[in-house]
């Protein structure tokens, strides 16, 4: 790890963060099953709140109000998607969320391009297009989605909007401050929504307890964390690229531990969004490797 760039150390902790937010996809789609989506939002990212807050105060050199509005933004942004990916987790398989919600990656380039100026390559055109009709097969073959799929579609594009907004953001911001403001954000706004909903007490039971854990204290303080110190080394379509195993991830837990079974067509789909999202980024070497 001593001869590891500080790129390269950006790159492995991102890979990381892919794979364990996969595993988090199946406690939460059970949690849900007795909690109301804003409730759970309301817990995971209060909890983290606190924490990031005491580590703001320690090591925050100086209020800085140009972070607290970038965090504003990027949480406003996350509880978007967050809440978008919850409520399709009540409504179709964890695997399907997440292969759907893996196309974020190819929609980054796009985002970066609308934001940024960003060039965008005719691979990650192509990429996109292999991905939509990925899409296309995991959904059932079908023009129309269904009501979880549509919502894992609408996450995705939140998060590409996040991923590629954060990795402009977090090079101009106080790192723990910004954090603590992401997390403070949704938090509030997940809140709000919990009320409107009735209540904001959650049902105790084994599933909660252990949703909680994982999506808080490993899915969000420690993912949202690494992710946003890695992407002060390294770009957000690469970041983006990493998070291609996040799918890969969900779907091995909820077909070993849910027992969720995709048609052959299906998982040929899911196979097509991960293949699209490599070509996107990597198709340019694919083709002078084998001078196409």
């Amino acid at each position: 790890m001593r001869n590891l760039s500080a790129q390269n150390k950006a790159d492995i902790a991102l890979i990381v963060v892919a794979v364990v937010w996969g595993a988090t996809f199946l406690p939460m789609a059970n949690a849900l099953k007795t909690n109301g989506v804003f409730v759970m939002l309301f817990c995971r990212f209060f909890l983290s709140a606190i924490f990031m807050g005491f580590v703001a105060l320690k090591f925050t050199k100086k209020f800085d109000k140009k972070s607290v509005i970038y965090g504003v933004i990027l949480g406003a942004v996350l509880f978007l998607s967050f809440a978008t990916q919850t409520y399709a987790l009540k409504l179709t398989f964890s695997s399907s969320v997440a292969f759907i919600t893996g196309l974020e990656c190819v929609i980054v380039p796009f985002m970066a391009a609308i934001f940024f100026k960003n060039k965008i390559s005719i691979f990650a055109i192509f990429g996109a297009m292999i991905a939509i009709f990925g899409l296309w097969l995991l959904s059932g073959a079908t023009l129309a989605l269904g009501s979880g799929e549509a919502l894992a579609l609408v996450c995705a594009i939140f998060y590409a909007l996040y991923t590629t907004l954060n990795g402009h953001f977090v090079r101009k911001s106080e790192l723990y401050l910004l954090v603590f403001v992401v997390f403070l954000t949704v938090s509030l706004l997940s809140l709000v929504f919990a009320l409107f909903q009735g209540s904001i007490v959650p049902n105790f039971d084994r599933e909660f307890f252990i949703a909680i854990f994982i999506t808080t204290v490993i899915g969000t303080i420690f993912c949202y964390f690494v992710q946003t110190i890695a992407q002060r080394y390294t770009t957000a379509s690469k970041a983006a690229l990493f998070f291609c195993l996040e799918p890969v991830s969900a779907g091995f837990i909820g077909y070993f531990f849910a027992g969720e079974l995709l048609s052959i067509w299906q998982i040929f789909g899911a196979m097509l969004i991960i293949f699209g999202v490599i070509f996107s980024e990597f198709g340019k070497q694919i083709c002078s490797k084998f001078k196409l």
